[in-house]
């Protein structure tokens, strides 16, 4: 057991972990912290839910706490030397079927004195603005479109590498290597991990920030230990979603180039919002499909969860025919006839752990002494970047406050998933081609 000054061994270097590490570092120059992942931060593609081309940047939320974490992010968005370079005031346009929806945000940024160029717009006037460019959109259902000219976007990919990088620089240690479960002492107290190869790593404190493989992690390690409070149970479920990017052509990207952030927003009887995002340096458009999925598997005899495919890279680039469909949806209601002879070539399928209402996990593991839990992100959780150490951080030190403590608990109150329009609903194996129904999953 490691003894003498606190270390902090982080497992996963996704926004959770990389903003932990940096904000410990900052924090505590002389302080062990190391980050442990199953991909290196530097490489070309990673399964952390963080990897990405790019990422929707906003505070534009009906929930209080949200919108004011978020426009504290963004606060370092565009005044940090460091992370400005990834940040682009692009603006958002989001189609609103949720009653009262824009006026609840534009509401909490007047209660947080917070002054920004945003508005709910008549659904005849916003389908003028930018140009036209979603006049084809479907506005079914739409009460409203809220606009909000500070939101904007990030390079998601490149601003992870590089803040990972910059936390090495200070003195964080990075090591690969897949997680095979965690390490107890003979009190219960956890005090490290052990990998596939039989490495282990040690530390007075270890924070799981691993996404949607922390239901997997918790499943194995209260096996292998006898402690069987260990496990998620109905508190995190993991989740995927298909992504997509189109090419555009020299015409379409300069009409293209200055668009705002494009959502569609849904209840949850209709189901997940769709987002589309500004064109890449590379010219390239993305946008996310409507349907969220689980992959529900047998982990242990008698215990099934939801996990990520076994393959070593999730099989993230394998996108079955269903889901193709999903993404040239999500194209024609955004664009319509625009987008209709766009050839999409890169599809993703990415994976992420929930909460029924949506709430991060930053928390003490209550099964165990040295663990703490810092995921969840629920496919919202990037914007918040700059910001998730430091609530990491006063959760390790006892100082959250309570209204986030009791938010991000372990064990908490928590809704009914119907009432989440974005709670993962389909099966991956309903979904797949029928000839790869059984070597996929």
């Amino acid at each position: 057991m490691v003894s003498g000054k606190p270390s902090y061994l982080i497992v996963g270097s996704g926004v959770f972990g990389v903003s932990t590490a940096y904000h410990l570092i900052k924090r505590y120059p002389d302080a062990s912290v190391t980050l442990v992942d199953r991909d290196r931060y530097d490489g070309e593609r990673r399964v952390a839910a963080s990897w990405d081309w790019n990422k929707v940047v906003r505070a534009d939320y009906g929930d209080l706490v949200y919108c004011r974490l978020a426009l504290e992010a963004q606060d370092v968005f565009r005044c940090d030397p460091l992370w400005q370079p990834y940040f682009h005031e692009t603006g958002i346009y989001w189609m609103c079927r949720s009653s009262g929806y824009a006026h609840d945000v534009i509401d909490n940024y007047e209660r947080l004195g917070r002054n920004a160029d945003l508005s709910a717009v008549p659904v005849d006037e916003a389908r003028k603005m930018y140009g036209g460019l979603f006049d084809d959109a479907d506005y079914t259902g739409v009460e409203e479109v809220l606009v909000n000219r500070t939101s904007g976007w990030a390079a998601a990919g490149d601003c992870l590498a590089a803040i990972t990088r910059t936390a090495v620089e200070l003195g964080v240690k990075y090591v690969t290597g897949e997680i095979a479960g965690l390490r107890f002492d003979d009190r219960g107290r956890c005090c490290g991990v052990k990998t596939a190869t039989g490495e282990t790593w040690t530390a007075s404190h270890v924070i799981l920030c691993t996404g949607a493989f922390t239901p997997k992690l918790l499943e194995l390690s209260a096996e292998s230990s006898g402690l069987t409070d260990l496990r998620a149970g109905s508190r995190i479920l993991a989740g995927g979603i298909t992504t997509a990017l189109t090419q555009l052509d020299d015409d379409s990207y300069e009409r293209f180039a200055a668009m705002p952030v494009g959502v569609q927003g849904y209840t949850a009887k209709i189901g997940p919002f769709i987002g589309s995002l500004p064109p890449t340096k590379d010219r390239e458009l993305k946008w996310w499909g409507q349907t969220i999925f689980k992959n529900t598997r047998q982990v242990l005899p008698g215990r099934h969860i939801s996990i990520p495919p076994p393959e070593p890279d999730y099989a993230q680039w394998y996108v079955p025919g269903r889901l193709k469909e999903d993404i040239h949806y999500a194209n024609k209601v955004f664009y319509g006839k625009k987008g209709a002879n766009w050839k999409l070539e890169k599809y993703r399928i990415c994976w992420d752990a929930f909460t029924t209402s949506s709430d991060f996990i930053i928390s003490p593991h209550p099964a165990s002494k040295g663990l703490y839990v810092a995921t969840c992100g629920s496919f919202h959780g990037w914007k918040f970047f700059p910001v998730l150490g430091k609530y990491v951080l006063q959760m390790l030190e006892g100082s959250l406050s309570p209204e986030l403590a009791e938010k991000w608990a372990w064990d908490r109150e928590r809704p009914d998933p119907s009432l989440n329009p974005d709670w993962p609903r389909a099966e991956m194996k309903d979904l797949l081609d029928p000839v790869d129904r059984t070597s996929k999953l």
